[in-house]
């Protein structure tokens, strides 16, 4: 039976009515799966990480009614195989991985729905195969700048200072000087022995950080390795390589999709990804619809965020909405 958190702004829990799993090289196989009405709006899902993978909440922003609910799970994450492989693993190849699906299922062009690292994928996807979108939902924005990514590493200590300093402690005080080669160096070890606590102690860190009020249990889903495997190993893959474009790319090729309508939703006091960013997208993209949530931080299970995403989707089965 399928769960979701208990948030009256969400669509019942409800389970796909096909999934499958897509070989895309001789390394990754991908899960993805569809759900809501076959022969509704095609709307696709974009996770978070990279390799923060999917839940079965994830299918409940959408009305099922209403959508034709396309996710995956990207390389290394969540089900699809090898859980946190980085090889063979680029932004480009992500794009690559959406079209094939999108080719697959006989779709011409989707709304796009993706919050943290899914907005960095949702942009550069949107960027690269603007005729195949026809409007994006974005949450938490991330635009995978030097700048984002220092911030992550470093900034979030001035607010979690505590749970920072837990996050350095496995590192010895001579490597703390680089903390992404630091733990690039433990988590792509080929031992699980230094790997495997290196990702629980990265992802619990990014948990940890990821809601306004304290949430334990979704502190302790981050650690696990279902969840940890993926995103420590992928974060510090794709922050080594700068989300594998050039900076300030996704900002400088707006122009491909300003034409599109759009919503961004951002928590005022989301720490993993901060409100400037946000700003920043809107800035060069005012014709989207830009909602700063007050009382939101980066997760969105978040119920101000939550019900703003809905709200989003619900508009985009209106298009009048964005004339």
């Amino acid at each position: 039976m399928s769960t979701a958190p208990a948030n009256p702004s969400l669509f019942p829990p409800i389970e796909p009515y096909r999934s499958g799993r897509l070989a895309v090289d001789e390394l990754h196989t991908l899960y993805w799966e569809e759900c809501g009405n076959p022969d509704g709006q095609p709307v696709l899902f974009l996770h978070g990480g990279p390799g923060g993978g999917l839940s079965p909440k994830h299918r409940c922003y959408f009305d099922p009614a209403h959508y034709r609910i396309v996710l995956f799970d990207q390389r290394g994450a969540g089900r699809s195989t090898p859980l946190g492989e980085y090889r063979n693993n680029t932004t480009q190849l992500l794009i690559a991985d959406i079209e094939r699906i999108r080719h697959m299922l006989g779709i011409d062009r989707w709304l796009v729905f993706g919050g943290s690292w899914g907005s960095t994928l949702a942009l550069a996807y949107g960027e690269t195969h603007p005729e195949r979108c026809f409007g994006f939902v974005l949450r938490g924005i991330f635009l995978c700048t030097q700048d984002e990514i220092d911030w992550f590493l470093h900034g979030m200590r001035w607010f979690y200072p505590e749970v920072h300093a837990e996050f350095v402690a496995p590192i010895p005080e001579a490597e703390r000087g680089n903390l992404l080669q630091a733990y690039a160096k433990r988590l792509f070890s080929d031992d699980p022995a230094v790997y495997v606590p290196a990702a629980r102690a990265w992802s619990r860190y990014e948990g940890s950080c990821a809601f306004l009020l304290s949430n334990p249990q979704a502190i302790e889903d981050f650690s696990s390795d279902a969840v940890a495997l993926g995103l420590g190993r992928l974060e510090a893959h794709y922050f080594l390589h700068r989300g594998f474009l050039e900076e300030e790319q996704l900002i400088r090729n707006i122009d491909r999709i300003r034409h599109l309508p759009a919503v961004i939703v951002q928590g005022r006091y989301d720490m993993v990804c901060p409100p400037r960013t946000a700003y920043r997208l809107h800035a060069a993209w005012p014709e989207a619809r830009m909602r700063v949530i007050a009382a939101g931080g980066h997760s969105a299970s978040e119920p101000g965020i939550a019900a703003a995403l809905v709200g989003a989707t619900e508009q985009f089965k209106l298009r009048q909405a964005f004339a």
